[in-house]
């Protein structure tokens, strides 16, 4: 069985980090890794048959980098015994990546897990569905990747602000050579400057490049130690040997001072490409009133249990999942669909953790805690989203991945044959210094993830969830959009338009066995019917040896007589005329029309309508103004669709199609070589999304629609296809300027290192800016909106 984890990893310092921690684990059996140095994590899919999870995360260490881990300690009720104990304990390690130690005389859990790959609502909600209880002791464990962020950036600020102080004397020499001022500063304490950077300072640098070297590869690291270790070993030569040679000493410090400013600045922007996610994990609040042995209390939400009672006050968040028992009230559901109209909810409905209850008090049952809320699972498809790796990065990768070897050769090159050309071993050492500080393939590994970390975030905050980078990257190719009709071009809720009994057939009869075959189906003009029938005062009764032949009706049997229910053409073919009926002249009007039949009676027709989506013509519209050609699909008859499609401006539609033809027509017109995208909603449809090359699910769906599609429409509205089309683009925009930048700065800035045209502190303030700009040329994508969709289908 595959599993996939998130490892979060520690110690890489530029793309050539991630390409080998990635290369390293693909070596492993039954391994599938992708290494995304912006995120710095692992999206690992492995076979535990083949190779475990602490095989996986002990190929990471033995790399030369670390996997965060953390501790958390558990209040536990509800233990009589020592078999209780090794039971909780056998049921938390089973989870990946946790080791667990359970105390029976205290009633508490030591648990070690890897941060990412569970959670403590997890380990609390493991144990509960075990028969005992959990609580967290120590409130500062719980996870916070954003204060551990926040950790790491003071930590690099601080080095950075020793560095500056140890270099100072340093930078007060260069300010006098910029005048024509030599050894302003004796030489000796520019020696001990320059070793404190490069020791205490550089550290860091050192460490990243041992570990790069001993796991078999090399990283930025190396050559900024390569760079500035030469630089610094040149001039203590010339100092204790008293030659006449210029030092290079305040060249060494400013390099590794001026990569720690620059590893600061990029630490801040990186942090902030991640905002979109941040704010999808801030919206869980973080405590919620239980309700236990008829007392309310306030409790972590990682203490809630599925079954417990919650009361949400008016401008409260909803804490985790449930069913409201008790109440009414508004639910602003924003976080989850983008639409900012609040929606009614009373008894009986489903409310989602991180919605915000506008006015009422509620009482909801919890149905889903921890990693079962809707809110965590729209977090691990954004995190799935922005681990992955688009098409796109695959040059990128193979770039960095020879790059640091090309550029050492590079500075070998210049070096040898600038001491030949020039006789000058100082101005031709200058030159290599200069290559390798300047070289960086940092800004190759951030171009494209960066990117699709704030587009994925963007989008999640807009209602529309990308799977994976490709579908991202795909979506701005589809030259091809096809559409169910029922739920997507129309609203999907038809009603009863008029009931046609034939003749000496009462209307309540003809109800009555219509509502019995059709009262244990979800189709829509099944529920439309059984409503109707019910708001009439018509009992259900129940049918036996019932039969549904998909696309075309039902049968069954009811007081000992056969009956059907299905489309004209299915009563037809069984021997029943229609002649009586006003068929032809409902469908022309664009209505759904059943049949029904008692043995050999023919006992009436019924015409159920459904309305366009209020958004359907603008945005079919806009997309055919994109070039995009429309095709309808739908199970109605050829009148009904013909009528559909004119009203919309479609041109190309296919009647009559049955649920299991549907993913045969994408496979058609993709055959084509088309780019297709298909749009649907319900569990008909979920062939249909797979064959597409991007399958879009209006997010009202079924559940298995939504596991099917490449991407997620949180709200109901055909308009968010356009909007995800519209973040696509955006998005490539973005990733192909970054890899332009990125490109021509290498291709720009080597050659002149090279030549001698540019100082070593020029190239690594150069180097130290490159990853900046491409990191804050991705954050720009925060400015993109869905707009809406004007009376005329334009934007």
């Amino acid at each position: 069985m595959t599993e996939t984890v998130s490892l979060p990893i520690e110690g890489m310092s530029c793309a050539a980090c991630a390409a080998r921690i990635e290369k390293v684990l693909n070596r492993k059996p039954g391994v599938q890794a992708n290494v995304n140095f912006a995120t710095e994590r692992a999206q690992v899919s492995l076979d535990g048959k083949k190779t475990s999870l602490s095989d996986v995360i002990g190929a990471i260490r033995k790399a030369g980098f670390s996997v965060e881990e953390q501790t958390v300690r558990l209040s536990l009720t509800g233990m009589s015994c020592a078999a209780c104990a090794a039971r909780i304990e056998k049921v938390l390690n089973r989870l990946p990546s946790v080791e667990a130690s359970v105390n029976l005389a205290t009633e508490q859990a030591q648990v070690r897990y890897t941060s990412g790959v569970v959670s403590v609502s997890d380990l609390i909600a493991k144990i509960g569905k075990a028969g005992y209880g959990a609580t967290r002791l120590d409130e500062d464990a719980q996870d916070n990747p954003q204060a551990r962020r926040d950790a790491l950036w003071q930590h690099e600020r601080n080095r950075f602000i020793l560095t500056a102080v140890l270099a100072a004397p340093l930078f007060v020499e260069m300010f006098g050579m910029a005048f024509g001022q030599m050894d302003i500063i004796p030489r000796w304490l520019q020696f001990v400057s320059a070793t404190l950077v490069q020791v205490v300072g550089g550290a860091h640098l050192y460490r990243g490049a041992w570990n790069a070297l001993r796991g078999g590869g090399a990283n930025m690291d190396v050559l900024v130690v390569l760079g500035t270790s030469i630089a610094w070993l040149f001039s203590t030569v010339v100092l204790l040997f008293d030659l006449n040679q210029p030092l290079y000493f305040e060249a060494s410090a400013a390099i590794i001072t001026l990569i720690g400013l620059g590893r600061l600045m990029e630490a801040r922007a990186k942090n902030r490409t991640g905002a979109g996610l941040e704010r999808l994990l801030a919206l869980q609040p973080q405590m919620a009133h239980v309700e236990r042995n008829g007392t309310a209390r306030d409790l972590p939400v990682a203490d809630v249990l599925v079954g417990d009672i919650l009361v949400v006050r008016p401008g409260e968040s909803v804490p985790v999942d449930g069913r409201i028992v008790d109440g009414e009230s508004e639910i602003s559901e924003a976080m989850l669909t983008g639409e900012s109209v609040p929606v009614l909810k009373g008894v009986g409905a489903d409310v989602f953790g991180g919605t915000v209850n506008a006015n009422g008090v509620l009482r909801i049952q919890v149905t889903g805690v921890g990693a079962d809320t809707a809110l965590a699972h729209i977090v691990r498809m954004v995190e799935q989203a922005q681990g992955s790796k688009a098409n796109v990065q695959r040059l990128a990768d193979k770039v960095s991945g020879v790059f640091v070897p090309v550029v050492v050769g590079i500075a070998a090159l210049t070096f040898v044959l600038g001491w030949a050309i020039t006789g000058s071993a100082t101005w031709s050492l200058v030159s290599a210094v200069s290559v390798l500080v300047i070289a960086c393939p940092c800004s190759l590994g951030l171009a494209t993830p960066t990117a699709i970390m704030v587009g994925t975030g963007r989008g999640a905050q807009a209602g529309i969830l990308f799977r994976n980078a490709d579908a991202l990257e795909r979506a701005e190719k589809i030259t091809t959009l096809i559409v169910d009709k029922t739920g997507t071009l129309t609203e999907g809720r038809p009603s009863v338009s008029a009931v046609y009994p034939a003749r000496n057939v009462p209307s309540a009869r003809l109800l009555e066995v219509a509502s019995a075959l059709e009262q244990d189906s979800e189709h829509p003009l099944a529920r439309a019917v059984v409503s109707y029938a019910q708001e009439h005062g018509i009992p259900a009764r129940a049918v036996q040896a019932f039969t549904a032949l998909p696309g075309q009706g039902v049968t069954a049997r009811l007081d000992g007589e056969e009956v059907r229910l299905g489309s004209p053409k299915f009563i037809q073919d069984a021997g029943f005329g229609l002649d009586e009926l006003p068929v032809l002249a409902l469908e022309h009007e664009g209505n759904t029309v059943i049949a029904v039949t008692q043995g050999k009676t023919l006992l009436g027709m019924i015409a159920l309508s459904d309305e366009l989506r209020p958004d359907a013509l603008t945005t079919v519209s806009a997309l055919r103004k994109r070039g995009v050609r429309m095709i309808m699909l739908t199970g109605d008859n050829e009148r009904v669709a013909a009528l559909i499609a004119r009203r919309l401006g479609i041109q190309d539609y296919l009647a009559g199609v049955l649920p299991a033809d549907k993913a045969d027509a994408v496979t058609r017109y993709r055959a084509e070589n088309r780019t297709v995208g298909m749009v649907g909603d319900g569990i008909n449809d979920a062939p249909a999304l797979a064959a597409a090359d991007v399958g879009f699910a209006i997010g009202a769906g079924s559940a298995v629609a939504l596991d099917t599609a490449d991407i997620v429409l949180m709200k109901s509205e055909l308009q968010s296809v356009l909007d995800a089309i519209s973040l696509s683009h955006a998005t490539l925009s973005k990733i192909r300027q970054n890899l332009f930048f990125a490109f021509i700065y290498n291709v720009l800035g080597l050659p002149l290192a090279a030549f001698g045209l540019l100082n070593p502190v020029v190239a690594g303030a150069a180097m130290a800016m490159s990853s900046v700009s491409v990191v804050s040329n991705s954050l720009l994508l925060n400015r993109w909106k869905p707009l809406p969709v004007h009376a005329e289908g334009g934007r």
